[in-house]
């Protein structure tokens, strides 16, 4: 398993959250969906990177696939509504991100659901977060990566052109608008040797 190698652009030394405000970069989509993406948002990812690593309990899921049942090509940790998350920095961008997106939520982020990509091999399928409310909803879901890029690639439901948008170290990308309802997303396995990727996806109440 590739280890990952520490960001020489990211020189902080404490992890921080950096300002949202006039730093964001919004891609209007079809359907009224669109993609909000900060580079750069968290200062010294490479220390969440290590801590989330080591302090979570990540758990390899099976899953029934047609006529047989296969491992998830990832390994995962739900955190629900009332349970603690991992680290402090991820309480702080949870409430960052529910004041900043009030007016397109309505309602505070109150989930958190992790992801490890140890690989090239790791990915998740194409998909949209339509468990719940979101099925008939517009929200908004929000991802902090730490560890290698690998890009969050999107296209329509009904078919079309995709759109890549880069998933870095420290980097924050939304989904918002209908995107979950007219819009699949999905980590693509790639042959490239890629170093590990956690993901952190922010969602409201009632959405997976």
């Amino acid at each position: 398993m590739a280890g990952l190698q520490g960001s020489l652009l990211d020189v902080a030394d404490d992890l921080a959250l950096r300002p949202l405000d006039g730093k964001v970069e919004r891609t209007a989509l079809a359907l009224g969906a669109w993609v909000d993406v900060r580079r750069g948002w968290l200062a010294a990812a490479d220390l969440l990177y290590d801590a989330l690593r080591r302090d979570v309990p990540w758990q390899a899921e099976r899953r029934q696939m047609y006529d047989a049942v296969v491992d998830v090509p990832r390994l995962t940790r739900f955190y629900a509504e009332a349970e603690t998350l991992p680290h402090p920095v991820l309480d702080r961008a949870r409430e960052v991100l529910s004041d900043h997106y009030e007016p397109d939520l309505g309602e505070p982020f109150v989930t958190a659901g992790l992801c490890l990509y140890r690989d090239g091999r790791d990915s998740v399928a194409w998909h949209g977060d339509r468990i719940g409310r979101a099925r008939g909803l517009d929200t908004v879901v929000a991802i902090l990566s730490v560890g290698a890029d690998r890009p969050l690639v999107l296209r329509p439901r009904g078919g079309g052109p995709s759109q890549r948008f880069a998933a870095g170290h420290g980097d924050l990308v939304v989904m918002g608008g209908s995107c979950q309802r007219t819009w699949d997303h999905a980590v693509l396995k790639t042959t490239r040797a890629v170093g590990p990727r956690i993901s952190v996806q922010f969602r409201t109440r009632g959405v997976r």
